[in-house]
């Protein structure tokens, strides 16, 4: 089958699977930009090119040649999900009995690191709450969960009161893909939520409200966060999830162990947790290159 059959039947699927219209476009650019590669690789016009014509090769040179000219590995591997999904299609209506893209292996991607707060900025920032009004004390309930517990801000605003356990120092959260997982609280927070929960005079189960008395939402967290963040004068953007970044930093700077921040943050997986471990290993190079005078590049100028 010609390519451009194909391309016309894949595209008309895609729609009948209520794909977005930018991800249909941006399958036929990814596509049309690789079948030209490959018929210039075969060395004939691409109106000519069959489905059928197209082997593993081709695939690993043209993500050789993006590699060359520079692309990003994210956009590599977009291309390549673009060609698993047109081959896997093409498999499935039994045009081709052979997946050329299935051994293929994704460019790594890697893993960013995490952006965190210092400890002298998470205690400005807790500090920030004026604590003598219902949501000010409604807000100091919001920071001192996400940075005590290391809450994620979705597991933050679904909590109720019948959520807590204050007499033992825990509560219980709905996490990622509706696990449940019950994690302890700090002292801090138990005041701030007695304290709350006190200036009320409703008997709403959640947790947190907003001024006209309905549930918080994520985005109302967000500004609530940036409005306190200006207060303070902090220079760098802080957002919800920072804050649980800096809880499991700041417990592995204490000395906790890895399984147990994985336990406390709810990661179905290590490797999840094991990115905050990358993360003190950079701080400690940062201090070391800092204060050791060792570290120091030495001064080639210096006489003897």
């Amino acid at each position: 089958m010609l390519v451009d059959e194909a391309l016309s039947l894949f595209v008309g699927h895609q729609y009948s699977q209520n794909r977005s219209e930018y991800t249909v476009v941006a399958y036929q650019t990814d596509l049309n930009q690789f079948f030209k590669f490959a018929a210039l690789e075969l060395g004939q016009e691409p109106e000519t090119l069959t489905v059928d014509q197209v082997d593993i090769y081709i695939v690993r040179s043209f993500l050789g040649a993006l590699s060359e000219h520079g692309l990003a590995r994210k956009s590599m591997a977009r291309k390549l999900a673009a060609l698993r999904s047109f081959f896997k299609f093409l498999c499935y209506k039994e045009i081709l009995q052979n997946n050329p893209v299935q051994r293929v292996a994704s460019p790594k991607l890697g893993r960013k690191l995490p952006h965190f707060l210092y400890l002298d900025q998470v205690e400005g920032l807790l500090g920030a709450p004026d604590g003598t009004d219902l949501l000010g004390c409604r807000d100091k309930v919001i920071l001192e969960l996400l940075y005590g517990s290391g809450l994620r801000v979705s597991e933050l605003v679904g909590l109720d009161r019948n959520n807590l356990d204050l007499d033992s120092g825990l509560i219980r959260v709905l996490g990622k893909g509706s696990k449940e997982r019950v994690v302890p609280v700090t002292n801090y927070s138990i005041a701030a939520i007695k304290a709350y929960l006190g200036m009320r005079a409703d008997q709403d189960q959640a947790l947190l409200l907003n001024y006209q008395g309905t549930r918080l939402t994520e985005r109302s967290v967000r500004r609530i966060l940036d409005k306190l963040v200006a207060k303070i004068s902090l220079e760098q953007h802080v957002h919800p999830h920072m804050l649980r970044h800096s809880f499991a930093t700041h417990l592995l700077d204490g000395g906790a162990d890895l399984r147990s921040v994985q336990e406390l943050l709810g990661h179905k997986k290590l490797s999840s947790t094991q990115i905050y471990t990358h993360l003190t290993r950079e701080r400690l190079k940062e201090v070391f290159s800092q204060a050791h005078p060792r570290a120091k590049v030495p001064n080639k100028d210096k006489k003897t």
